[in-house]
């Protein structure tokens, strides 16, 4: 999976928020290609302004597909993705950058937590309800889990 980033100022900028790229490729100065292994799992932030301000607020969890896999197109990542999250809107991508921190301060490496729990995490956000923690025994779960299969 190739995923597009960009920066430029005051405009746009397209940021990876945690992922484990293979290769980065440097396009020129503002445009970067993130590549990743099939499997891996990365967080992309996407915001854009204008002269009055912010107009676009994204944030995506995606994770790259394995081979013959489905995917589901998105801009900006090559050949597509599976989507495990995807939030618009100042309020919830700031919602879910807090979550992430969270996961970060408690030692656990956001590459590895269970993709049910970010699918689980859109849903709570789209239906206004609580959002779960991700505690260190669910991940330890998830680990044995994944150990079974």
């Amino acid at each position: 999976m190739r995923v597009s980033l960009a920066f430029v100022e005051h405009r746009v900028n397209i940021w990876l928020r945690f992922g484990r790229p293979v290769r980065e490729t440097a396009m020129d100065r503002w445009r970067r290609i993130a590549v990743f292994a099939p499997g891996a799992v990365c967080c992309r932030v996407q915001w854009a302004g204008n002269a009055y301000g912010t107009v676009l607020w994204r944030l995506m969890v995606l994770q790259a597909p394995m081979p013959f896999d489905d995917a589901q197109c998105v801009a900006g990542v090559s050949p597509g993705a599976r989507i495990l999250l995807r939030v618009e809107g100042d309020r919830q991508v700031k919602v879910v950058l807090e979550a992430i921190d969270a996961i970060e301060q408690i030692g656990i490496d956001p590459c590895t937590v269970a993709a049910t729990y970010w699918r689980t995490l859109g849903n709570r956000l789209a239906a206004r309800q609580p959002l779960p923690a991700y505690t260190a025994e669910r991940h330890a779960a998830h680990l044995a889990r994944e150990l079974l299969q």
